[in-house]
C-alpha cells in the first residue's frame, strides 16, 4: 500500500492552527497543495510511521508516492513507506521552481519550509540526496544544514579504477 488510510487522519484543530500563524505559517501553506492532517502514531526503528490512536499528535503531509510526519515537540521526521526523499520534494522537479533564476530552497525543517509558504524543501532521507539533487541548477540550503548537505552532496562510492598497459612501446 502507497498510502495510509487517510480517512482516519483528521484535519487540523483551532489550537494547532493558531499556533501555525503564530508561528508565522499561513493559512495558504496550511491547505496547498494538500492540507495538513493530524495523524497519531509514533516513529518506528525502521524510520516508518506506524499508527497509533494513543500515540502524540504529527502532522502529515501527502506527497506523491508517500506520506510525511512531522512531530513538531521533537523535530522528528518519518515517512509511511520510505519512498520519499523529501517533503516538498515535487519541487526538485518542477520547472517553475528555477524559473526567472529561481532557487531550490531546502530547509532545515518544515516550520521554516511552512514559512516560505512551501516553496522548496525539507530533506527527509539523505542518504539519497546525492542521487536526487544533482541535477537540479540552483540550490539555496539553510545556513544550518549546510555541513550535513556538503557532506551527503558527494557520490556514495566510486569504482575502483585500473590501469591496461599499452601493448605499444615507444621508439627509442
Amino acid at each position: 500500500m502507497i498510502y495510509p488510510d487517510l480517512t482516519t487522519y483528521r484535519g487540523l484543530n483551532q489550537s494547532q492552527i493558531d499556533w501555525l500563524l503564530k508561528a508565522g505559517v499561513s493559512v495558504e501553506a496550511m491547505v496547498q497543495p494538500d492540507a495538513i492532517l493530524i495523524a497519531h502514531g509514533r516513529k518506528a526503528h525502521d524510520g516508518r510511521f506506524e499508527d497509533d490512536g494513543e500515540g502524540p499528535p504529527w502532522l502529515a503531509f501527502i506527497e506523491l508516492e508517500d506520506c510525511v510526519y512531522w512531530q513538531p515537540r521533537t523535530g522528528e521526521l518519518c515517512t509511511w513507506n520510505g519512498r520519499a526523499f523529501a517533503l516538498g520534494e515535487a519541487a526538485i522537479d518542477d520547472a517553475a521552481t528555477y524559473a526567472l533564476d529561481g532557487w531550490l530552497n531546502i530547509f532545515a525543517d518544515p516550520l521554516d519550509w511552512l514559512r516560505a509558504g512551501r516553496h522548496g524543501c525539507v530533506v527527509v532521507d539523505w542518504t539519497q540526496a546525492f542521487d536526487r539533487l544533482r541535477d537540479a541548477p540552483r540550490i539555496a540550503v539553510a545556513e544550518t544544514i549546510l555541513l550535513q548537505f556538503r557532506r551527503h552532496m558527494q557520490p556514495p562510492r566510486l569504482p575502483e579504477v585500473a590501469v591496461i598497459a599499452s601493448t605499444e612501446r615507444a621508439a627509442a
